[in-house]
């Protein structure tokens, strides 16, 4: 008897702390109603777009079936996801947040997880394949030699963590461990192609030819920029090896392009430089883009896709990213970690 009374306490006592620490439902509504009707910039800090580009993505995503309300709305489960993506945010510390059960956050995320590979193929697709973009039309460096060009490739490694025993095949050649993921982009900076789930030993061509083998096409008679890591073909377009090539080269207190092909590798760059930009800001406003994350393998992999999804729709609704110019890293800086082909910065546009 004397055991079993405090044993009974404490399992009462316990309950009753569990069931206290997220007594309010109503707190996680109001705090997002907050955040979307508050100052812009909390909204921005928590969400990463402005309050009616979320708002269209909640009915966006309501109207085609994709996330559904239950005791808990679409807004909700939208900011869940948005506000762990934007800040890396465990559930623990989205349960400080919203103040919702664990188990709710890891059913809600996980329900758009599922979704990212539809989005994908709705969201990240060229809007354009046919027409000269008009920053090449209008300027007489890229026109007419590269009318023709739809955008620029790049790879970029994005950090993952993997056991021991199955690390090998992700490390990079820094040593640390990543996936290598392929981008394109327009010169509207949208995002008009992604593969994700390559490891980080791939390089950069290899996970282009498997983009190929898995539907990636280049319309007959365009052709995109490429860096040097690449070869060299009627649809990839890479610099003269061998030559100055990069912009920093070309700057203040150096020559001027000396010949045709420093001439060429100049307007490459400068063109290429478009993908540099939009990398920069992919990661400044995702930064658990250069972390490592608590998620599975296989949704961790799905993390740029979400990244691409959410900046197309905020270019196609004419958000804002010059504020990410001077914003603050939400995550820790110290906890970024040395990858091939990354930058912390935003590459200017000429």
């Amino acid at each position: 008897m004397f055991v079993i009374l405090p044993a009974l306490y404490f399992h009462l006592t316990w309950q009753k702390q569990r069931q206290q620490r997220h007594l309010s439902f109503v707190y996680g509504k109001e705090h997002v109603r907050e955040l979307l009707g508050g100052h812009l910039k909390n909204c921005l800090a928590a969400f990463r777009m402005e309050p009616n580009i979320f708002m269209w993505l909640a009915s966006y995503l309501r109207e085609e079936g994709l996330i559904l309300d239950s005791r808990i709305k679409v807004e909700e489960k939208l900011a869940f996801f948005l506000y762990m993506l934007s800040h890396n945010a465990s559930y623990e510390k989205m349960q400080l947040e919203f103040k919702h059960s664990g188990w709710s956050f890891s059913k809600y995320v996980r329900e758009f997880f599922d979704i990212i590979p539809t989005l994908t193929t709705r969201i990240v697709k060229p809007l354009n394949l046919y027409e000269t973009h008009p920053r090449i039309a209008t300027d007489r460096r890229f026109f007419p030699y590269f009318q023709n060009c739809i955008g620029a490739i790049d790879g970029s490694h994005v950090l993952v963590t993997r056991t021991p025993s199955r690390a090998s095949p992700w490390r990079n050649r820094k040593g640390t461990l990543s996936q290598n993921v392929m981008f394109t982009c327009d010169f509207d900076l949208n995002i008009t192609y992604i593969s994700c789930r390559w490891e980080g030993s791939a390089s950069d061509a290899r996970v282009l030819n498997s983009a190929i083998q898995r539907g990636f096409t280049v319309p007959a008679g365009k052709f995109y920029l490429v860096d040097g890591g690449y070869g060299n073909t009627q649809i990839f377009l890479a610099p003269y090896r061998g030559v100055r090539y990069h912009l920093k080269e070309f700057g203040r207190g150096h020559r001027r392009p000396q010949n045709y092909m420093e001439l060429f590798n100049h307007h490459h760059a400068v063109l290429r430089n478009y993908i540099e930009r939009l990398l920069g800001i992919l990661k400044k406003r995702f930064p658990i883009l250069k972390v490592g994350t608590f998620h599975k393998i296989w949704n961790r992999v799905r993390i740029p896709a979400a990244a691409a999804i959410f900046h197309n729709i905020i270019k196609q609704h004419n958000g804002d990213e010059d504020w990410l110019e001077d914003q603050e890293d939400n995550i820790n800086p110290g906890n970024f970690v040395d990858l091939p082909n990354n930058s912390n910065d935003m590459a200017k546009l000429p």
